[in-house]
């Protein structure tokens, strides 16, 4: 709905040169109406568009010449001149094209004539010599074969001429290409020239017809002897891997093209490509020519790369329909299939694997046309079931979650065609879709698809292919809950394209075939309960991001599919809209509508231009919907009012007043996402505005229109008009309102995107087109001040939003009048630009930015430059005032710039307390970048500008470079502030020199000890450092240098250079030779820019710095790359294997810095590599591939380890860089192997970089892990699939497992031969086979077995659960039962003697984990699967002596404790009406046996600490409550036949026992109370209250005891507290006391569950009888004060959310009963805890809050306070609703006279004093850099200010009289009047530009101003009502500020 700007069309002129001009002049008529007359006009234009009508006007002359029959001699000379002005064109000329077509149409009269100038004007072309124009003649060749006659004669007159030219410019190109060779700007160039003259080729002998049969001419002919010549030189490309691999495909395109033209028979061809392909040529057989021309396909052996494109030739270039080419063809077929299998398991390259998919796609295609009329025994080899297909399907299996989109869209088609194939080969009888369903080789495919893991993509597109082939009802038979299988994996991103088009296909499928079956319209339910059914569910129930993809991708769809569904949807969903609001996380009903309506409008299956919309849903549910508390609610909301599919249907009145009402609560969002949209959706409607006040505008216009026209609107334009222009200046109001002072950092970005969308949507107008609105005349002085002072804010997104909005405004809509103003801001900008705050500096660049484009700068800037103003260029005046401005700016920081460096250079430390120097730079390089660098006027006064900045670059660099490049950046200078700061600070500073070397990696690092400091040789190295610590600021105050100031001056000022730099590289053109006046940087300023970049990331060792640099480093290797001069260009290159060789050699002196990552070197390499361009060979690439994994070997014992670490950490580097794509693939296997041996290394370092460098691997290659259990989902691979991208890895992790697998058994002492195990058993068990692999595969997974389990037996704990883990995906679900068993019958029996417990364990670990993942597989529905678990526990049964005492081992014991219990849960049902399996079996007495005989009943001796006993006691109470649930369940209330008893546990000695039972309990009880899963407690828990009553008070461990109360709470209070005194002898005031003085005691946690808890307890109290009420009356008042202690924003979340849950259960008891309980100032405190939490900045508590005000308006006595009673609403309008309902209570409870003082404090911000406020501010300033107090930037004190204002407001106006009296009012009166008189006075001691230099103070000020100016309004009001005179204030007359907060630009009243 945007309005897009029309592209203007950019067309060359033509020219002719002198020579034909003269000829034209005298040939031209005087009439100027002959052929020389009309081109002369047409040359002498300069415009082409123009010329294109001349063009047109040739044909049309040049026929009425013809009717006379002459052609004289004008018209020769014409057709001459034209022919050469058509060769002279360029080839992408719109010209050339409307000429070609013009002459087309040439009468036949002039044809000879024009052929003849064709003809000779081409031959001068193709004699052309100069190399660089054989480019021109090329195009010119082909454009002449493009549909235009005379050129195709022309090159028919001049083949052999043309074949000539083509062989000389290929060969001539080839050698310069050769010559050229390392500058890839001037090779890029001839490749393409190389490219594009073969193509021309092919064009040739495709299109010209004496070429086709060529061997018919006589062989010695000179054609036939060019031909020849092409085929050896496209047959040499086709060979050489050094040039672009499309230069190679094309090249195996021309060379079977011109076999197939040349060869003779051309049955033969077939066989002769057959050979070649097959590398079987007989030269003895072969014609001598083809020999000759071949020779390197013939004899040689011919490259993968060569092989490949010549398969893409004969698959192209070859006829394949209807099997023309017979048996030989079909033969061929079959080779070229076997060929490509080959090469796939032989390429690794990206871009061949790339053309391979497509060659192999292509070869499907083929396969299918030679299938239409082929022999028998083709189609036998081309069936399903035939081993071609098979390899096809396992290459598509393999490749489709390829990480290239293209490879994979391949894939689809390899697929398609496959069934294609298999459809060709069966009989026709089975051709329709029932047979062909019922085939064994479909039935299969997709049975062996529906068994697969839904996260696998390739999953989706197989399935589509099958559902256009077989119909979807045959996969629905097989599987027919698979639509909500989709639905459910819609809440992943990347899944949801390939989910929401396979849902596509198959229910547009559907619909189709229940048409066609149908005959009423009953079809339509069966189709809605299939798809529409699911989707409303997912809507109402499923997830927010799964809602989010279902209504963004496939509710679309499925409306276009039948729109007519929407109206069934609407049914249901407002049915259930006010039974399912939702609520915070839920969107219920009203959000699933909302979503339908919104995306139905949008896709335009909803007319809402009439009122039919709104019959759908009302406009109190719209508005519900816009304060929903769910924030996709308010979006959709939003959405349907502002998207339409018509961008001029009008916008309504009241979707106006919606509008306006949504932006009054939802600016203030917190999450970005939904801000983003907000805008958007707000932009749009912005658009339909605009675009439909165009049409209203020529409504009005158009007087003479029918009435009938004007049914638009149903509103006379005029009118429609107004109401836009009255909304939008409503909107920018309030937009303009929300940047209060104090306004959140959400609300502040809502409000300046919004504008600034209004800005461009209607922008500025010139000439006559209307608008309906401009931004500019509604900006005034305040409120341009206003978006300046948002410069201020702390958020770099608020000032550039600002910023762009003022350049948006016209310069004439507020000037700078006031100098002195000017100078101020300019002096702050100054002052800020040096300040310690890293954020000041980026608001000195805005603001002097912003100074520089206004032409807003002082005239004192000129005297303080001490220069005279350089004159402004020609040109345009406005771009030429920025210049010169942004000039004397530059100039100016420049000179405090070099000033500062000179007295850092002197005291780092003075710089760094007074004047960071990194401002200043910042300031500049933010100036230089709004410049447009490459089109300066005053190039002349830039030089000398630049010259001065690099060496100030340099300057501050070496300044700062000590502490950067220094062993401990961090730590250089004692925080502490006692009297041995300054020698311990002097000893520090000597650190600052780097004395580290390469021996960090032998040897430990030794410091000096503190008294061999040397004096003098901190002198010599670091001259003139002051001792002290103690440095004067800036404004003479002591103050004391912290470490971190130093740090942030250092490595910010290392930043800010490196980014000036980068910036200067990237802006700046550089001088082609010295004395040129265009560049501003010469080649050597280059040079030194680079050396200073490759210092710093090879020896600094701060991240900060050069992770910096490396930014500012990749731009100029950017530029590099690009830059024409060849020097330049080479640097990169020269660099790198500089760095190389220093790595490579290791030498102690070396000063690469030697950390653990390797600092800044993994940067340098990688900014030198990425920079490499992406089109060529990427040579540098693969070189330092080689040399670094060469390097990252195992090195030798002698050799040193740091280039291995070097190299491992820059392999880490690369491998991250998602620049290099897929580039770096090939080498991933080779980095494994490096990585894996590297961990075994002695040296900590090499394992260091190693573990790195694998960690990075495994997200290269598995993808990032987005979630804890996606292990065995997302991020895993099939076997086949990853050895088939990583072939070599195979044989290399299949030998590493065997060798350690083969020590695992070996004694103690070798216990770390093999740590490569962790590495190996991690890569493993992210594989798994897949159903889809064949039976027989070379890369089978099941060698690996053996050595997994065999791995089990490693004597490290942490490697047999590895081992454990990544057995489980090698094992196929069918397989496991059988694994168990067998692992099962390797453990000891009770009477072996010898065993190891290690291998036990290991073992038992394995059997676990296989059980688990076979116990939650879908196999678990299949009939067999009680059957193999009862063979299972049979064989478990016999090896459970691991589970009693005779197994001495506690580990061991509890594994096997694990397997029981997951086989009782697994059999715990009965089968066919038998007895339960696990009876049948005796496994339960066995258990009872383990119970009873365990050490839960027997007890531990008291000093029985062994390995394991957590683990065991854990493994033991879970089997232990399992018995006695089962026990429970069958036997009713009698337990007697459990071994042990809930009471025993929770008695237990093991605070670990009754932690897991009461966390069992809990569950149970939570169930219970929420009602989900049982529906109520089993009689076992009956009557536990007093139980745990009794636990409670002797319980110690703290996690036990805050079980137990979490317990109490959620137990029926009830049941419970009347036992208080017969169990614990406490009475229920008793017990109150007791659980309030745990909650103002205890830590969080407990604290939050005894405050919850003791509510409970006083609102089971209330409930109760009037006795009890009053017995805990005392107590209300304590409790109030635990509530309010638990509501500080500096509290933990969990205390906050307890007090947030315990308000709004009291709420109908204290909070809004008719008869207050409390006292008022303590009601009033408990709804301040309300307000307060709602303006927390967390969410969950601000939800939390709300909930309190929702129960708050649904009682009986409110429920009329507001229009939104019962509703789900967001906290921004709680927090209005809350303030309300207050106001309503106060006034039924009578208490207004009380209330109102309270509330009148809080709106003047009683208990702040300002004073002790300002102090602070200062202090935390002065003091910290970045640590500040617990800051809330969400909740906005205006805006709870402006609430409460307006309520009390209203609330006082209904009122008769004054309710305070006349002293109350007073005292209210003199409180507001010495506020205001203080802040006057605190605003006159604040400096000028105070909004810029003190702004947290001046912006707390101005908050508290418009606090007391909202006091004294309503004091005012008041005073009115008490002297029955209401100033003009009364009820009928309110005042203007009533219905809004007071404006920020609001004069002081006082």
């Amino acid at each position: 709905m945007v309005v897009k700007k029309k592209k203007e069309i950019q067309v060359a002129a033509l020219t002719v040169c002198h020579q034909d001009l003269e000829t034209l002049r005298s040939l031209a008529d005087v009439e100027g109406k002959n052929l020389a007359s009309l081109l002369l006009h047409c040359v002498q234009l300069t415009d082409g568009v123009s010329q294109i009508r001349y063009v047109k006007q040739i044909v049309p002359i040049l026929e009425k010449a013809d009717k006379n029959g002459t052609c004289d001699p004008s018209i020769k000379s014409c057709l001459d001149i034209l022919a050469g002005i058509y060769l002279s064109l360029s080839l992408k000329n719109p010209l050339k094209k409307v000429l070609a077509s013009s002459l087309n149409c040439l009468p036949e009269f002039f044809l000879t004539e024009a052929i003849r100038s064709f003809t000779s004007h081409l031959q001068e072309e193709l004699n052309t010599t100069d190399l660089y124009s054989y480019r021109k003649v090329i195009d010119n060749i082909s454009s002449c074969m493009e549909n235009f006659n005379l050129g195709i004669t022309s090159v028919n007159n001049l083949l052999e001429n043309v074949l000539h030219f083509l062989q000389k410019s290929l060969i001539e190109i080839a050698e310069e290409n050769r010559k050229f060779a390392g500058n890839h700007i001037v090779q890029t160039q001839l490749m393409n020239d190389l490219l594009v003259g073969i193509r021309v080729s092919v064009m040739l002998v495709q299109k010209v017809q004496g070429l086709q049969r060529i061997n018919l001419q006589i062989s010695n002919s000179p054609t036939w002897q060019t031909m020849c010549e092409l085929l050896s030189i496209f047959s040499k490309f086709l060979n050489d891997d050094d040039l672009l691999r499309t230069i190679q495909s094309t090249s195996g395109l021309a060379v079977v093209l011109f076999i197939k033209a040349m060869f003779h028979p051309p049955e033969k061809i077939p066989d002769l490509i057959s050979s070649l392909l097959l590398r079987s040529v007989d030269c003895t057989s072969t014609p001598e020519w083809f020999v000759n021309s071949c020779r390197s396909l013939c004899c040689a052996d011919i490259s993968e790369s060569a092989l490949l494109f010549l398969c893409q030739g004969t698959l192209t270039m070859l006829d394949w329909q209807n099997g023309r080419m017979g048996l030989s063809g079909e033969a061929l077929l079959l080779d070229t299939v076997h060929v490509l299998f080959t090469l796939s398991s032989q390429i690794k390259e990206s871009t061949l694997e790339m053309f391979l998919s497509r060659i192999l796609a292509s070869w499907t295609n083929s396969a299918i046309h030679v299938l239409e009329s082929s022999s028998p025994s083709l189609k036998d080899s081309l069936n399903g079931n035939s081993s071609i297909v098979r390899r096809l399907l396992k290459y598509v299996y393999t490749h489709w979650e390829h990480p290239l989109d293209a490879l994979r869209h391949q894939t689809k088609i390899i697929f398609r065609n496959s069934l294609q194939m298999h459809q060709l080969t069966i009989e026709e009888s089975k051709l329709e879709k029932s047979d062909l369903a019922a085939d064994r080789f479909i039935f299969e495919l997709t049975e062996s698809l529906l068994q697969l893991e839904w996260h696998i993509k390739g999953k989706y597109i197989c399935l589509g292919c099958l559902v256009d082939c077989v119909g979807v009802k045959h996969i629905l038979a097989l599987a027919k809950t698979v639509p909500s299988q989709i639905l459910e994996v819609m809440g992943d991103q990347s899944l949801v394209p390939y989910a929401s088009d396979l849902l596509e296909t198959m229910f547009k499928n559907h619909k189709s075939h229940l048409k066609s079956q149908a005959v009423d319209s009953t079809w339509i339910d069966e189709w809605h309960e299939t798809w529409v059914s699911p989707l409303l569910y997912i809507l109402c129930e499923g997830n927010l991001d799964q809602k989010s993809y279902v209504i963004d991708y496939y509710l679309p769809k499925l409306l276009n599919c039948n729109p007519e569904s929407l109206s069934y949807m609407v049914k249901i969903l407002q049915t259930s809209a006010d039974a399912k609001t939702g609520s915070y996380n839920s969107r219920g009903a009203l959000g699933a509508l909302m979503a339908c309506l919104r995306t139905a409008r949008a896709h335009g299956h909803l007319q809402s231009a009439t009122d039919a919309w709104r019959n759908l849903v009302s406009g109190a549910n719209i508005k519900q919907g816009l304060i929903h508390q769910h924030c996709q609610v308010r979006i959709d909301t939003l959405g349907l009012l502002c998207e339409s599919n018509r961008s001029t249907e009008i916008v309504s009145i009241e979707e106006m007043q919606w509008i306006q009402f949504f932006i009054t609560y939802n600016l203030n969002s917190q999450s970005p996402g939904v801000r983003q949209q907000i805008c958007s959706l707000l932009k749009k409607l912005f658009c339909r505005i605009q675009e439909s006040s165009q049409v209203l505008y020529k409504l009005e216009q158009n007087k003479s229109k029918h009435a009938s026209e004007n049914e638009l609107t149903k509103q006379h334009p005029s009118v429609s008009l107004q109401q836009y222009k009255n909304f939008m200046s409503a909107i920018c109001n309030s937009l303009f309102e929300a940047l209060f002072p104090g306004s959140s950092y959400p609300t502040r970005f809502s409000a300046l995107t919004i504008l600034g969308s209004i800005a461009e949507v209607f922008p500025v107008t010139e000439g006559q087109v209307q608008t309906v609105y401009q931004l500019s005349h509604d900006i005034d002085v305040g409120r341009f001040q206003t978006l300046v002072e948002c410069f201020t804010s702390t958020f770099e997104t608020v000032k550039l939003l600002a910023f762009d909005l003022l350049m948006k405004l016209p310069k004439t809509v507020v000037q700078f009048q006031d100098s002195e103003k000017l100078q101020d801001l300019f002096q702050a900008a100054m002052v800020l630009s040096t300040s310690t705050k890293p954020y000041d500096c980026v608001t000195a660049s805005y603001l002097l930015n912003f100074l520089i484009c206004r032409d807003a700068l002082p005239s004192s800037l000129l005297a303080y430059l001490k220069t005279q103003q350089v004159a402004c260029g020609n040109g345009d005046k406005s771009a030429a005032v920025v210049e010169s401005n942004t000039l004397m700016v530059i100039k100016c920081l420049l000179e405090n710039l070099e000033e500062e460096i000179s007295q850092a250079e002197n005291s780092l430390l003075q710089a760094a307390a007074s004047f960071p120097m990194y401002g200043r730079v910042h300031c500049i390089t933010r100036a230089l970048q709004q410049l447009p660098l490459n089109s300066l006027r005053l190039a002349s006064e830039w030089r000398p500008v630049v010259e001065k900045l690099l060496l100030a670059s340099y300057r501050l660099s070496a300044v700062v470079a000590p502490v950067i490049q220094s062993s401990s950046p961090e730590g250089l200078i004692p925080m502490d502030t006692d009297s041995e700061s300054a020698s311990r600070l002097q000893m520090i500073l000597n650190e600052i020199q780097p004395r580290d070397t390469n021996d960090y990696f032998n040897q430990a690092k030794i410091l000096k000890e503190h008294d061999s400091f040397d004096l003098e040789d901190l002198n010599a190295s670091v001259p003139n450092i002051d001792t002290s610590a103690e440095i004067k600021g800036k404004e003479g105050k002591t103050c004391d240098v912290t470490a971190q100031m130093v740090l942030v001056c250092c490595w910010r000022s290392m930043k800010e250079v490196a980014l000036l730099l980068g910036t200067l590289c990237q802006l700046l053109p550089m001088q082609p030779v010295p004395e040129s006046p265009d560049g501003l940087l010469t080649v050597e300023q280059v040079k030194e820019i680079g050396e200073h970049f490759k210092q710093h990331l090879l020896q600094s060792r701060h991240r900060g710095a050069f992770e910096l640099a490396y930014t500012g480093f990749v731009k100029l290797t950017e530029i590099l790359n690009r830059c024409p001069n060849v020097s330049l260009q080479k640097l990169p290159e020269q660099w790198l294997w500089n760095v190389l060789e220093e790595i490579k050699c290791s030498d102690p002196s070396s000063k690469l810095c030697a950390t653990r990552r390797s600092a800044g070197i993994p940067f340098y390499i990688q900014a030198l590599l990425a920079s490499e361009p992406k089109k060529g060979k990427m040579d540098l690439l693969k070189i330092t591939m080689k040399e670094l994994i060469s390097l990252a070997g195992p090195a030798g014992d002698s050799q040193s380890t740091v280039p291995q670490v070097h190299a491992l950490n820059i392999l880490r580097a690369l491998f991250r860089d998602t620049r290099l794509g897929e580039n770096i693939i090939p080498y991933v296997a080779d980095g494994a192997k490096a990585a894996i041996l590297g961990f075994t290394s002695p040296v900590w370092a090499v394992r260091n970089s190693s573990t790195l460098l694998f960690s990075t691997l495994i997200t290269r290659i598995f993808g990032v892990k987005r979630g804890k259990d996606e292990l065995f989902k997302k991020n895993t691979m099939t076997g086949s699939e990853f050895f088939s991208r990583f072939p070599e890895l195979y044989p290399f992790l299949l030998k590493q497992l065997e060798a350690v697998s083969n020590t695992v058994d070996s004694d103690i002492g070798e216990l770390n031969r093999h740590p490569s195990m962790f590495l190996l058993l991690l890569v493993l068990g992210r594989l798994y086979p897949s159903p889809m692999d064949g039976t027989h595969s070379a890369l089978s997974m099941a060698p690996f077995i053996p050595f997994i389990v065999r791995c089990g037996n490693s004597p490290v704990y942490r490697s047999r659960e590895m081992a454990a883990r990544a057995l489980v995906p090698f094992v196929k679900i069918d397989e496991i039962p059988a694994t168990i068993r067998t692992l099962l019958a390797k453990l000891p029996n009770c009477t072996d003697q010898c065993f190891r417990q290690n291998h036990i364990h290991g073992t038992l670990l394995q059997v676990f984990h296989l059980l688990q993942a076979f116990s939650d597989s879908k196999y678990r529905m299949n009939a067999h699967f009680q059957q193999e678990l009862a063979d299972v526990a049979v064989c478990t049964k016999a090896k459970l002596w691991l589970a009693k005492r005779q197994n001495p081992c506690l580990v061991t014991r509890a594994v096997c404790i694990d397997i029981l219990f997951l086989l009782t849960r697994c059999l715990d049902k009965p089968t066919k009406g038998d007895q339960p399996v696990l009876e049948h079996l005796g496994l339960w007495e066995e258990v009872r046996e383990i119970i009873s005989g365990s050490e839960l009943i027997t007890g531990f001796p008291c000093t029985f600490t062994v390995p394991g006993l957590p683990q065991y006691l854990q493994s033991l109470t879970k089997l232990a409550i399992a018995t006695v649930w089962a026990v429970a369940v069958q036997a009713g209330e009698q337990t007697l036949g459990a071994p042990i008893s809930v009471s025993q546990l929770l008695e237990s000695p093991f605070p670990e026992v009754r932690l897991w039972t009461l966390e069992a309990l809990s569950e149970r009880f939570s169930a219970a109370a929420s009602g989900l899963g049982e529906k109520e407690l089993p009689p076992l828990l009956w009557n536990m209250g007093g139980t745990f009553l009794m636990l409670a008070m002797k319980e110690n461990h703290p996690e036990c005891f805050c079980k137990i109360l979490k317990i109490l709470h959620r137990m029926d209070s009830s049941e419970w507290l009347p036992q208080t005194e017969q169990c614990i002898h406490l009475t229920p005031k008793e017990f109150l006391n007791w659980t309030m003085d745990i909650a103002s005691n205890e830590r969080s946690e407990i604290q939050s569950v005894a405050l919850r808890l003791a509510s409970k307890v006083i609102v089971h109290h209330m409930r109760t009888s009037e006795e009890t009420r009053d017995s805990v009356a005392p107590k209300l008042k304590q409790w109030v004060q635990l509530v309010v202690s638990s509501c500080g924003d500096h509290l933990p979340t969990e205390s906050r959310l307890a007090a947030a849950e315990v308000l709004t259960s009291s709420t109908p008891f204290f909070l809004t009963n008719p008869r207050p309980v409390l006292e008022l100032q303590d009601t009033l405190a408990l709804w301040r805890c309300v307000l307060t939490l709602l303006q927390s900045e967390e969410q969950a508590i601000r939800d939390a809050a709300t909930e309190t005000v929702t129960t708050a308006m649904s009682q009986e006595n409110t429920c009329q306070s507001t229009e939104f009673a019962f509703c789900q609403v967001d906290a921004s309008i709680a927090l209005d609703m809350a303030l309300a309902v207050l106001c309503d209570l106060l006034q039924q409870w009578d208490q207004l006279a009380s209330g109102l003082p309270v509330l009148l404090g809080w709106l003047l911000g009683e208990g702040d004093d300002l004073m002790v406020c300002v102090e602070c501010e200062h202090q935390v300033e002065e003091d910290y850099l970045f640590e500040k107090a617990e800051v809330n930037f969400w909740a906005e004190t205006l805006i709870f200010v402006k609430h409460l204002y307006k309520n009390l407001y209203c609330l006082l106006s209904k009122s008769s009289c004054c309710p305070l009296s006349p002293e109350s009012l007073r005292h209210l009166q003199r409180t507001a009047s010495e506020q205001c008189h203080l802040l006057s006075q605190l605003f006159k001691e604040l400096p000028p530009a105070a909004e810029f230099l003190k702004t947290g103070e001046f912006t707390r000020l101005r908050v508290q101003e418009e606090r007391t100016l909202a006091c004294l309004r309503l004091l005012v009001f008041l005073e009115g009502k008490q002297g029955d005179s209401t100033l003009g204030l009364s009820a009928s007359d309110p005042p203007a500020e009533a219905d809004q907060p007071p404006l920020p630009g609001t004069e002081m009243a006082c």
